[in-house]
């Protein structure tokens, strides 16, 4: 096992809008985030194949860009291919990271960790629309589409040799949504909670930690929440219900979902997982400190409402290459549909 830590890697003050939070991986590159992958889990299990984990990279950029028989390709501005693939990056690492701080009998093991990955590969795979699907954008599955995602990992394990893994992966791949409270999650050792603690984890850090997520969150979160029906929705009664009123009003709201998610999720339910990448960065946790920084450089912006601090304007990676109008109509068309008006 190698346990010598990587080199310091301080965050840029240039880091490119499509890259990790250290400015050293293109996480909007399938071929640059396998390549980046690779070589943390040869460098920590030299004598395993990592074919079946190519494999997994390969078919979800096929299902991603639409070339994957039966499938239309991501359609979801925020959830998109960079996302998952900045996740899959995040997971390898926190895996990695834990390895090499657990004692013998809670290291997970090379087919662990690669069921862990493979299922970060696939954890938003339920947004994708199938052919024939009657909805007109994946933002509409938000509420199932974990549930979706599982459905996929079920039939996708088998092809490589994986199938053992489904009643898991299944499982765990739940610690990234909302569908069934933690405390409901079925997996009896303890080493798959903690991959699941690991997946929820990258989920959370990666689009955090992202170098545009305050703009992503205005721009792009806010409209997938309209076309799910988390941002406005009509109570039992009837009513129409306003939780987010713009993409501003989700700003607002985000340093307190920061501040809960660090306190409930990352330091509460997952126990701190986190931590578990700092042996690769010399006890540093660039995750950690890109959030923090993303919370005070909002908390600025609030202050004194100078939206314009807010400039930054990243691609989109969808099948669509410029898929921002289409979305755009289509929040558009669903408030004017549940407020009633031509």
């Amino acid at each position: 096992m190698n346990t010598a830590p990587a080199p310091r890697v301080p965050l840029s003050r240039h880091r490119r809008n499509d890259y990790d939070v250290t400015n050293t991986v293109q996480v909007s590159s399938t071929a640059a985030v396998s390549r980046a992958v690779e070589a943390l889990f040869r460098a920590e299990w030299p004598n395993q194949r990592f074919e079946p984990l190519g494999k997994a990279l390969s078919t979800f950029d096929a299902l991603f860009t639409g070339r994957l028989p039966g499938y239309n390709g991501v359609d979801t501005i925020y959830h998109d291919r960079q996302h998952t693939l900045d996740v899959v990056l995040a997971m390898a690492r926190l895996l990695v990271g834990h390895e090499r701080l657990a004692g013998p009998e809670a290291r997970l093991g090379f087919e662990r960790a690669a069921m862990g990955l493979v299922s970060a590969v696939f954890h938003d795979a339920g947004y994708i629309r199938e052919i024939g699907d009657p909805i007109k954008n994946g933002a509409e599955y938000t509420r199932t589409h974990v549930t979706r995602s599982a459905r996929f990992l079920t039939r996708f394990l088998p092809q490589i040799a994986m199938g053992e893994w489904v009643p898991v992966a299944t499982r765990i791949v739940h610690y990234t949504g909302y569908e069934i409270p933690y405390a409901q999650i079925d997996v009896s050792d303890p080493r798959d909670r903690r991959v699941g603690h690991l997946l929820g984890t990258a989920d959370l850090i990666a689009q955090m930690s992202d170098r545009c997520y305050l703009e992503k969150c205005r721009d792009r979160l806010y409209p997938e929440f309209v076309l799910a029906g988390v941002a406005t929705g009509r109570a039992a009664d009837g009513e129409i219900e306003v939780r987010y009123g713009s993409g501003l009003d989700l700003l607002r709201q985000t340093p307190g979902f920061i501040q809960s998610v660090i306190r409930d999720r990352l330091d509460g339910a997952f126990g701190g997982a986190y931590h578990c990448v700092e042996p690769l960065f010399d006890g540093q946790n660039p995750y950690m400190l890109a959030i923090r920084q993303h919370l005070v450089y909002l908390q600025q912006v609030l202050r004194t409402e100078n939206w314009r601090l807010l400039r930054r304007d990243p691609p989109v990676f969808t099948h669509d290459p410029n898929p921002l109008p289409s979305v755009r109509q289509l929040m558009l068309g669903h408030l004017k549909e549940l407020w009633g008006k031509p």
